[in-house]
């Protein structure tokens, strides 16, 4: 599985900040049609975004089109899809008719450029009320969407709510994409950004926060958020010891016919064993980025 623990946003009609994000350690680029360009420069940047995309083969780079209900949204994705293009990111997805709607679109422009169906990755942000009360059907719903993301700016705004720097006021929302992304078999979601740009420290316990709750990663807004939010979703040299550890002390006592061991005083079981394969798994997914 590849690694989702950082997606860099760049401005699509800003060069030279969006060649730049393709030369960090970022494990996904997305090149903003949306709140990053003025309406007056949206049509015009998508040819900037799809050269950008062109000049930088091999990376894995994103396009956030506008929402599905403005003007922007249909030609944005007929204009940056195709071989170039890693996956779109679709802002303030509310229902699950949205997704099977973009879906069909990219299937068609797939089949029409002699692409595979399901090439190109679907990325949802829910970040309104209704999205949060729909994200079981959006999860459900049987699209090429493999991970949801949350967007905590818009959905604050949409809810009236204070974003704290606590952040306490969204552990519902956050709770129920984790919860709606297992359910359906999604991989883990990927978390909101984090505005306050020299609060490295804030960034972490709210990378830290989301991890715990299920989180494979966050969507960044600064090269500066890479480095520290990578870090939170990257296992330390301690936990791959420890998960290496037990996973060869409980394949030793399973070949012995045994189910639960104890180890270093750890009881150990096979959910135990699970996450430190989990754990082994992602380190192995790193390492091959």
């Amino acid at each position: 599985m590849a690694v989702h623990r950082t997606y860099l946003f760049a401005p699509g009609n800003h060069a030279r900040r969006a060649e730049k994000a393709f030369t960090l350690d970022c494990d996904a680029v997305i090149l903003d049609l949306e709140d990053a360009v003025a309406v007056a420069e949206k049509p015009a940047t998508r040819a900037l975004v799809v050269e950008t995309l062109k000049q930088n083969p091999g990376k894995r780079g994103y396009v956030r089109v506008n929402a599905w209900d403005t003007e922007f949204c249909f030609n944005d994705i007929q204009a940056v899809t195709g071989p170039w293009l890693t996956g779109l990111v679709l802002p303030k997805v509310e229902d699950a008719a949205q997704v099977i709607a973009v879906d069909w679109i990219l299937a068609n422009i797939e089949r029409d450029k002699g692409m595979e169906v399901g090439t190109i990755d679907l990325l949802p942000i829910i970040e309104t009320g209704k999205g949060v009360a729909n994200a079981r059907a959006i999860a459900a719903a049987a699209t090429r969407v493999r991970r949801l993301s949350f967007g905590a700016g818009d959905y604050t705004k949409d809810m009236s709510m204070r974003w704290t720097l606590a952040e306490t006021e969204i552990d519902h929302a956050r709770a129920e994409i984790a919860l709606v992304s297992r359910a359906e078999g999604l991989e883990p979601p990927v978390d909101s950004v984090w505005i306050h740009i020299k609060d490295t420290d804030g960034l972490v316990r709210s990378a830290e926060k989301v991890r715990d709750m299920g989180y494979q990663g966050k969507l960044c807004i600064h090269p500066d958020q890479i480095g520290p939010t990578n870090g939170v979703f990257t296992p330390t040299e301690e936990q791959i010891a420890f998960a290496e550890k037990v996973v060869a002390a409980f394949e030793e006592a399973e070949a012995r016919g045994l189910a639960s061991i104890q180890m270093d005083g750890y009881f150990i079981d096979y959910p135990i064993v699970d996450q430190a394969r989990r754990t082994l798994d992602q380190w192995r997914d790193i390492q091959n980025r």
